[in-house]
């Protein structure tokens, strides 16, 4: 009988987060990958705690790409300095009515860094191909909704770009890889059938240990995780702040997640909190929390997400503050375009910079 396979056990020592390794189920007659340690350090100072409650935002770093910048240190001797930040973002541009604005040229596009004018260096929109993780909640709660949830998952991906490439994770106190990367529907839905609905929630840690994967494995440089769950992380080693940080250090994923927070039987208050912290979670990356009232919503929001992922605009641009001097930066992106009223535009809220290095030789 097939067992699924463990992919993450993530812990919490210190300020460190080390994440297991891999072991992926065999798909066909391949072998399983070993299971190899993959350790991750969260190396800045911590950040204030959010208050989910009030949705406090979260003073997160983002991540971005080090420009190098050749010269001469006082000996003369060649170094590489890397203190000019390209920074790149996927954005979502909606009007008034909340539907997807497509067609915008560069020219709409304005953006700001700490209330500075930034130029934009690289611009495209197109259905780019996508590398993503699809995180599905399997603890004891979710047992009489996977049927909707299966069937939306599988939606979901049918609407994506056919070039697309998913993998499938389930997580309670722990997570699992349940399908590697694959572009083939029916390989998902097998996967799909090994999730079996036990124990805690673990997300903090399983959105952790999914975008580390996808730093690592996937082919693709855009990158989203979808998460569903029905309830607020009670099993997690990571804070809310630290799943932040980390993920965003890893120049990390768009993430869009879908809580099943109704019923009768719902705990008012935990509900409101996990709305809070998918909502937060959502907004530090970029991307849509998603709250339906029932089973029947879920679907018709799977394809919404799809809808948003196909029809994002993809930007760059290079800091004009050095990053050398540290700091968080808050990044505005407005949009403008004759024909339109107001535009509203949904992309990552800010980033750290990474600390400049230095290397040379005599």
């Amino acid at each position: 009988m097939h067992r699924r396979s463990k992919v993450l056990q993530f812990g919490l020592v210190g300020c460190a987060l080390l994440v297991g390794g891999v072991a992926v189920r065999p798909m066909t007659a391949q072998t399983a990958s070993p299971r190899v340690p993959l350790p991750l350090n969260v190396d800045r100072d911590p950040v204030p705690s959010p208050d989910p409650d009030t949705a406090a935002p979260v003073v997160a770093p983002t991540g971005e790409q080090a420009v190098g910048q050749v010269g001469k240190d006082d000996k003369g001797r060649f170094t590489l300095q890397t203190d000019a930040t390209e920074v790149r973002l996927n954005v979502s541009v909606l009007d008034s009515s909340g539907r997807m604005v497509e067609g915008l040229q560069k020219d709409a596009f304005h953006v700001k860094e700490d209330g500075v004018d930034q130029t934009i260096l690289s611009f495209r929109h197109e259905d780019l191909p996508v590398s993503i993780g699809l995180l599905i909640d399997s603890s004891g709660s979710m047992m009489d909704k996977r049927s909707a949830v299966d069937k939306a998952s599988l939606d979901l991906i049918r609407l994506s770009n056919p070039k697309d490439e998913e993998f499938l994770v389930d997580f309670s106190q722990e997570a699992f890889i349940d399908q590697d990367f694959t572009s083939s529907l029916d390989l998902l839905q097998q996967g799909l059938s090994y999730i079996k609905s036990v124990g805690g929630t673990a997300a903090y840690d399983a959105l952790v240990a999914s975008a580390d994967y996808l730093a690592k494995k996937a082919k693709n440089p855009k990158q989203v995780l979808i998460i569903i769950t029905d309830g607020d992380d009670n099993a997690s080693s990571a804070t809310l702040e630290q799943a932040i940080r980390r993920i965003q250090d890893l120049d990390g994923p768009v993430i869009y997640c879908i809580g099943l927070l109704f019923g009768d039987d719902v705990d008012r208050h935990e509900a409101r909190h996990a709305k809070a912290v998918l909502e937060q979670i959502s907004l530090q990356t970029g991307g849509v929390a998603y709250f339906p009232k029932s089973l029947k919503e879920v679907d018709a929001i799977a394809g919404e997400v799809a809808a948003d992922i196909r029809a994002q605009y993809t930007l760059s641009y290079r800091s004009t503050n050095p990053a050398s001097k540290g700091g968080y930066r808050q990044i505005r992106v407005d949009a403008k375009a004759k024909g339109y009223g107001r535009l509203d535009v949904r992309t990552r809220s800010g980033y750290f910079p990474k600390v400049p290095v230095q290397s040379g030789a005599q």
